[in-house]
Formats: structure tokens, C-alpha cells, sequence
């Protein structure tokens, strides 16, 4: 029977949150004996969107999530919420499309993309939790980019216009975009999480797969430590300093999930099931994934969590010491 470690145990008569293997403590009038533990994250199954898409959008958190967008047999305007159990219809998009997403479920964002013909796009909308209205264009129309922050305070950054990659970022006030400072390296396909004063994006496409991540402070951005794994079309969540980036690639799509302390990369548990051109949102414990391919256009959802750790119980107190 597993006990979530970033539970409070008691232990000696002292509150102990995560239990090292090897630990002896008392809990519901027994006590037990640490005998594994896991400390990264493992998926598991969530509730299916009901319209299986690729190229999808996706912002909020692992029990208030928003999908957008994408592309079904044609580009979509559909919108569904998730409640951290299963999803359902939110108001349509203005413009359907694949787009780049921030926000939450009740003040969404999403920008950019690509629309039918081909047409790359500067549009951005705005979800209030029933509806999308317009917001302030992108100065560069693109698609194949990445956004992060809030409503009020976004950011997207990178992308392709269909000629050329891009390392425009822009940053949104709640009415307009303004340009912030340029990526290092051109990228499509990357993943971005964070904030507009501390951003982080990863992987993607600068000519080759790439394996690089950069960190914004607002003004400019910095390489930060590489992936273990180069992907492109992969998602993220989380912060700056406590990152995740899932899934990616091209036909064969990736499983790959690896967590990110503010340096280094470190693996993370396993998509149960590889895709690329999937949504991502959340923190780097609380975090999901939807949506994207594994060949054809996909439902699946599923839900990051912090390990659990296995313990065997000792004795009780009844049967003695």
C-alpha cells in the first residue's frame, strides 16, 4: 500500500513530510518501515478529451485545465475544460487554428498558429471561462511557437513564419505586445513554461533537433542546462526553476519526460503513451498532458504526480514491542 510521500507522517512524536528509506514511524495505530521510495514523477491515466487533435493548445492546471485549438481532419475552434477528472465543452475559438497557449482556465490566452490554407497567424484571444474575445495581434504572425504566463503578463517566443525560423519574443500586457529580447538560437516546435520575468523553453527545431534550453529574465534570455533527450513538437509545464518537458519528436513520437531543478535536466517518469504536438500545463508535480499524435490524432490525457513510497508495516501496538 503506498503513502504519498510529500505526506505528514509522524515519526518519533516529531511531523516528518518525506520519509527516507530506511525510516521507522507510527501512523493510524501502527508502524511502519520505509522500504522504497520514489521522488520524480510518474503519469497515470486522466479523462479523454472529446475531440482527438494534434497541434493543440493548453494552459492551466492538472485540476483546472484548458484545451484549445488544433487540427482534426481540418483546423479546429474547440475549447474543452478539465476538472481533473474529465473534460467539457468550453466557448468556441474565434479562429480556428494550432495556436501557442498561457493562462488559466478562467483567463486563457492563446496566440499565433496556423489556419486553414496554410495561413500563418498574429491573432490572440482571450478566455474569460465562456467565451473568447480578441486581444492585441502579434507583431510577427507564426506558427510552430511557444507561450507562457498569464492573461496579463505573456509571453511567446520562436516559431516559423513558413520561410524562416523566428526568435521574436513578445510580451503581452492584458491588450498588446511589445517586443522582448530575442532568443539565442531561432527555434520552432519548442516548449516553453514559467513566467514573462522568468521564462524557460526547450528542445525544438533550429535547422536539427535540439537538445538546448534558455532561461528569460524579463529583458533577455540565457542557455540553460541541455536535455538529456533532443525533441521538437514536445510540451512543458511548471516554472523556471522546477520545469517539465514531456513528449515530442517525429513518427516515432517520445515517452520522455524530464524535470528541470533551475541547472540540470534529470529523467522524470515515462509517458505511458509517446506523442508529439501534445498540450502540457500545470506545476512540475501537478502537471498534465493532452491531446497531440502517436501516429494518428489522440484523446489521451494524462496526469503527472510525485512518487509514491512502498512501506511494510511492522507491527501494532496490541501485538506488542
Amino acid at each position: 500500500m503506498p503513502i504519498d510521500v510529500g505526506g505528514t507522517l509522524n515519526f518519533g512524536g516529531a511531523v516528518e513530510a518525506t520519509p527516507a528509506e530506511g525510516d521507522i514511524w507510527y501512523d493510524s495505530g501502527k508502524f511502519y518501515f520505509g522500504t522504497s521510495q520514489t521522488f520524480s514523477g510518474v503519469w497515470s491515466s486522466g479523462g479523454n478529451l472529446g475531440t482527438a487533435r494534434r497541434v493543440i493548445g493548453g494552459c492551466g492546471t492538472q485540476s483546472a485545465g484548458l484545451c484549445m485549438g488544433g487540427y482534426v481532419s481540418a483546423f479546429s475552434n474547440v475549447t474543452e475544460e478539465y476538472d481533473g477528472t474529465s473534460w467539457s465543452s468550453g466557448g468556441n475559438l474565434g479562429t480556428a487554428r494550432s495556436l501557442a497557449a498561457a493562462g488559466t482556465q478562467l483567463a486563457g490566452l492563446t496566440m499565433g498558429g496556423e489556419g486553414a490554407g496554410g495561413v500563418h497567424l498574429d491573432v490572440t484571444e482571450e478566455y474569460d471561462g465562456t467565451s473568447w474575445a480578441s486581444g492585441g495581434d502579434l507583431a510577427t504572425a507564426r506558427r510552430q511557437l511557444s507561450g507562457t504566463g498569464t492573461q496579463t503578463a505573456g509571453l511567446s517566443m520562436g516559431g516559423w513564419d513558413g520561410s524562416n525560423f523566428r526568435d521574436e519574443t513578445e510580451e503581452y500586457d492584458g491588450t498588446s505586445w511589445a517586443s522582448g529580447g530575442d532568443l539565442v538560437t531561432a527555434t520552432r516546435g519548442l516548449g516553453g513554461c514559467g513566467t514573462q520575468t522568468a521564462g524557460l523553453c526547450m528542445g525544438g527545431h533550429d535547422g536539427s533537433v535540439t537538445d538546448s534550453s534558455e532561461e528569460y529574465d524579463g529583458t533577455s534570455w540565457a542557455s540553460g542546462g541541455d536535455l538529456a533527450a533532443a525533441r521538437q513538437s514536445l510540451a512543458a509545464a511548471g516554472t523556471q526553476s522546477a520545469g517539465l518537458s514531456m513528449g515530442g519528436g517525429d513518427d516515432p513520437y517520445s515517452n520522455v519526460t524530464e524535470e528541470y531543478d533551475g541547472s540540470a535536466w534529470s529523467s522524470g517518469g515515462n509517458l505511458a503513451t509517446a506523442r508529439g504536438y501534445l498540450a502540457g500545463a500545470g506545476a512540475q508535480l501537478a502537471a498534465f498532458s493532452a491531446g497531440g499524435t502517436t501516429g494518428t490524432n489522440s484523446v489521451v490525457t494524462e496526469e503527472y504526480d510525485l512518487g509514491t513510497m512502498v512501506y511494510g508495516e511492522l507491527f501494532t501496538p496490541s501485538q506488542g514491542v
